[in-house]
């Protein structure tokens, strides 16, 4: 679990829960209308560092203060978003961890295409309320047409939506269905691996968690990894280092999940040589 993660790499640094350190956990629980409360409510407490998981909590935070050090942990495209000035040199109160999401997004779409043979269109489910699904989407659509695919994007804005966009994609006969990483989808991650099987769609999500829900795959960061470095960032400005210098790091581990149960439920044959490639497989 990344929050663990988090915590252990606190522990490694002498960080005692209770001792020496306290944690306000704040949960939006899969409603974004609720991040702007809870980010003031942080702010009120007067918090030495904010921890925001990614680009929606960062923005949330980023109009509550710009004071308070705010440290992103698998932050999207945090130089897209406008979130940080550049990834050398953040300069304003935010810095952390990117995921790459839109580099990350275009790598998902190239393994899609290997995994499924004679794959021709694909449907990009996204959010506009998400800072960092814009620039992600516009780098799938320039990549589409050099890998021979058509692009079909999907605006998806709630989980009351999710029935109604699978229904278009089928109707717009969609090969696949790759869906971008953002609260709402992964709280809605079981319902979106259902529709993707009964639609017969193969599927390719961010998070991992998407794949233990149903999906058929997942190619992301490891996040535990990165919450494990976030806490590196929250020491040196708990010894007084700036936001503003410490620059930006990204990702060194990547892991790409498969599930065959899925891939058995949609008919699919997943090319041996894809296979080995894969770090977890879910018989």
């Amino acid at each position: 679990d990344a929050i663990e993660a988090f915590r252990q790499g606190l522990r490694d640094l002498g960080y005692v829960e209770g001792r020496n350190i306290a944690i306000e956990y704040r949960w939006a629980e899969g409603k974004p209308e609720r991040m702007r409360e809870l980010a003031e409510e942080l702010v009120r407490l007067k918090v030495d560092v904010i921890m925001a998981p990614s680009s929606i909590y960062t923005g949330a935070a980023k109009r509550a203060t710009s004071a308070i050090p705010i440290i992103f942990m698998s932050h999207a495209d945090p130089l897209g978003t406008g979130h940080v000035a550049s990834l050398g040199r953040p300069g304003g109160n935010i810095t952390g961890l990117s995921i790459m999401m839109t580099e990350t997004n275009v790598k998902s779409l190239e393994l899609l295409k290997e995994a499924v043979p004679g794959l021709a269109r694909v449907a990009v489910i996204w959010d506009p309320a998400t800072p960092s699904h814009g620039p992600g989407l516009k780098a799938i659509e320039v990549a589409g047409p050099a890998l021979g695919l058509r692009i079909q994007p999907v605006a998806v804005r709630s989980a009351t939506e999710f029935d109604s966009a699978f229904s278009a994609i089928s109707r717009d006969r969609a090969d696949a269905v790759l869906v971008l990483s953002t609260p709402i989808f992964i709280a809605g991650a079981k319902r979106l691996a259902e529709l993707a099987i009964t639609h017969k769609l193969p599927s390719m999500f961010g998070p991992r968690h998407h794949v233990e829900a149903g999906g058929l795959m997942s190619y992301s960061p490891d996040r535990a990894d990165l919450y494990r470095r976030g806490a590196i960032y929250v020491d040196k400005i708990l010894k007084g280092a700036k936001p503003a210098d410490l620059p930006v790091q990204q990702p060194t581990r990547f892991e790409l999940v498969i599930n065959l149960k899925t891939a058995k439920a949609l008919g699919l044959t997943i090319p041996p040589s894809f296979l080995n490639r894969a770090d977890h497989v879910i018989q």
